[in-house]
């Protein structure tokens, strides 16, 4: 049981580690500008993680139908580690995540859309000057066709299938990836895939509830290196399994105020080797987690 345990946690683990650029990859597609803030308390403690996320995209016509599009995103994430731990907290308060998107995307025969992503990014604690340890190469290639605005289905879908390489997985191979979509009637629809799935109830033009189950997390170099029980600290991760209650509000058709609420039911907060294997665990309590931000989408 416990060699089983062990492998669930790992392939936990390598899911998480591809969260982040999936929420990147598809927001550069789609998010012209983003601004969002994350918080999920400690359970009976005074630690918390709070993150800042900052997004910008910008799409070039190179001709009809295909774009080249070029942007950045930088996310701030404050560990607040308030408790005893046996070692010093200081160069763990703030954690950088600083990417770079390279686009292409072009449309296909039948609908289809064919997108490449290249995503080179520094995630650290940068205590000290930037080293190659500091960055990690992603990318991706994605096939989304996408019927939502055809009035001639009767239930119209998008569906996304693609191949993305995260350095941070540790796995030297592309992972597969699937987004399938639909409305189900005027008022209900549904979403399922990775990082998210959710059920969608719109109540009007303006306003929507939905009940979501997704992903989150993140995976950094830790800088200043340090040993707990003569084991080596080189990395710090953060994986989360969350489902609640959202909410999206549209002030116009590209301008959403978005509020995720809800309650972890997988929560591992890890200081990990270098092979990434774990060496102490700051936290794996589930506790309460909420997501709110502002987005400009083509």
């Amino acid at each position: 049981m416990g060699r089983i345990f062990y492998h669930l946690k790992i392939k936990f683990f390598i899911i998480a580690c591809s969260v982040l650029f999936l929420q990147n990859t598809f927001a550069q597609l789609t998010d012209l500008a983003r601004v969002e803030y994350s918080f999920i308390p400690k359970s009976k403690s005074e630690d918390q993680y709070t993150r800042l996320r900052f997004a910008l995209n910008y799409p070039i016509k190179t001709k009809e139908d295909c774009y080249i599009v070029v942007g950045a995103e930088y996310n701030s994430i404050f560990l607040n580690l308030e408790d005893d731990y046996p070692f010093d907290v200081e160069n763990l308060d703030l954690v950088h995540i600083v990417d770079l998107n390279l686009g292409y995307t072009f449309k296909a025969k039948k609908n289809w859309r064919v997108a490449f992503n290249f995503n080179p990014r520094i995630a650290s604690t940068l205590t000290q000057s930037i080293t190659g340890d500091d960055f990690f190469l992603n990318g991706g290639v994605f096939f989304i066709k996408d019927e939502k605005w055809n009035t001639n289905l009767k239930r119209p879908y998008s569906l996304i299938l693609g191949l993305t390489y995260n350095a941070t997985t540790g796995i030297p191979f592309p992972l597969p990836f699937i987004n399938y979509s639909r409305d189900i009637d005027d008022k209900w629809g549904f979403s399922l895939g990775v990082p998210k799935s959710s059920l969608k109830y719109y109540i009007n033009s303006k306003n929507s509830l939905q009940i979501f189950g997704s992903l989150d997390g993140y995976f950094a170099n830790v800088q200043e290196r340090f040993t707990i029980d003569n084991q080596s600290v080189d990395r710090v991760s953060l994986s989360v399994l969350v489902g609640g209650l959202g909410y999206d509000y549209k002030f116009t058709k590209h301008l959403v105020w978005y509020l995720y609420s809800g309650y972890t039911f997988r929560l591992n907060n890890v200081l990990r080797d270098e092979k990434r294997n774990e060496v102490f665990k700051l936290d794996d309590l589930n506790a309460f987690y909420l997501r709110t931000g502002l987005k400009f989408k083509i």
